[in-house]
C-alpha cells in the first residue's frame, strides 16, 4: 500500500495550550484509521490541519509527497450531519454538484459532462430518488448520502469524515460507514474517520489513532482500545469492556473539556 499522507513530530495547539505533540503518522492507500478521544483532545483539529485550514504548532505534514495546503481537492471531506434550513432552494443533485465544480468562479454551466458526473456520483451512493428534493425535506442519513457523493466528486486520494455519525439512528449510521468502506475499497482511499463511538465501524477499521491528555496511541483496535492502554492516556482508571462484538469505555473523567477552538 502507498503512503498518502504522512505526518512527522507533528503539534497543534491554541493559544497556551498543546493539544498533542510528536505526533507520527502514516496513511495508506485502501486503509481505515478511526480517530478517537475526549472532547478537546484535538480530533478534528487535526483535520484542519490537513486541509491546510489550520496551522502545526511543529513538525509537518505532507500529503502524496508535498506539503499540505488548503484546497487540495485530491483530500475529501465529509461533515457532520447538519439539518439543512428550510426553505433553502438547493437540491440533492445541486449538493453533490458542488463538489464537482463548486470551486471554480462564476455560474456553473450546465453541460452533459457535469449532468453526467453528478448522475454517476448519485448512483454511487444510491441517492437517485432523491436527487431532485430539496435538501431541507432530506433525512440526516439521505443528506449525508450526498455528502459522501460530494466528497468523492474529485476523485480524491484521502477522505477525511468528522463525526459523520452523529445525529444519526443507528440504522443510518451503519449505511453511512458502509458506503465509506465501499469507497475506500472501490477507489483504495486512505481514510481518517473521526467518531466518537467505534461500534458502527469497528468491523471496518485497519488501526486506531486514540488522542487524550495531550497523548496518543496508534495501532489495531485490539492493542489500542484496552484498559490498560486508555488508563496510561488519562492519568485515570478508565474501563474498557467488550461484549457481544461492541467495546464500551467506562470512566473518562469529567475534565476532559472542550476548550475555544478545538475539537
Amino acid at each position: 500500500m502507498s503512503v498518502v499522507l504522512t505526518l512527522e513530530q507533528a503539534a497543534l495547539g491554541f493559544g497556551a495550550r498543546t493539544l498533542w505533540d510528536g505526533l507520527d503518522l502514516e496513511v495508506h492507500s485502501g486503509e481505515l484509521i478511526a480517530v478517537l478521544g475526549a472532547n478537546g483532545s484535538g480530533k478534528s483539529s487535526l483535520l484542519k490541519a490537513i486541509l491546510g485550514q489550520t496551522r502545526l504548532r511543529a513538525g509537518t505534514a505532507t500529503f502524496l509527497g508535498t506539503p499540505v495546503r488548503r484546497g487540495d481537492r485530491r483530500i475529501g471531506y465529509v461533515p457532520q450531519q447538519r439539518p439543512a434550513d428550510d426553505g433553502v432552494p438547493l437540491r440533492g443533485r445541486d449538493l453533490v454538484a458542488l463538489g464537482v465544480d463548486g470551486h471554480r468562479w462564476g455560474v456553473p454551466i450546465p453541460s452533459r459532462r457535469r449532468r453526467q458526473r453528478v448522475n454517476q456520483l448519485l448512483s454511487s451512493v444510491g441517492a437517485e430518488a432523491y436527487a431532485s428534493t430539496p435538501l431541507s425535506s432530506l433525512s440526516g442519513g439521505e443528506q449525508q448520502r450526498l455528502r459522501i457523493a460530494q466528497a468523492l466528486a474529485a476523485d480524491p486520494r484521502l477522505l477525511l469524515c468528522d463525526e459523520p455519525l452523529l445525529s444519526l439512528d443507528l440504522p443510518h449510521q451503519r449505511l453511512v460507514s458502509d458506503l465509506v468502506d465501499d469507497a475506500r475499497r472501490r477507489l483504495d482511499l486512505g481514510v481518517l474517520f473521526v467518531t466518537h463511538d467505534i461500534n458502527p465501524i469497528l468491523d471496518q477499521v485497519d488501526r486506531v489513532l486514540y488522542i487524550a491528555n495531550r497523548r496518543f496511541r496508534t495501532g489495531t483496535p485490539d492493542e489500542v482500545l484496552t484498559t490498560d492502554v486508555l488508563s496510561e492516556l488519562y492519568d485515570a482508571q478508565v474501563e474498557v469492556i467488550r461484549h457481544n462484538g461492541r467495546i464500551l469505555v467506562a470512566g473518562v473523567p469529567e475534565q476532559q473539556h472542550e476548550p475555544v477552538g478545538a475539537r
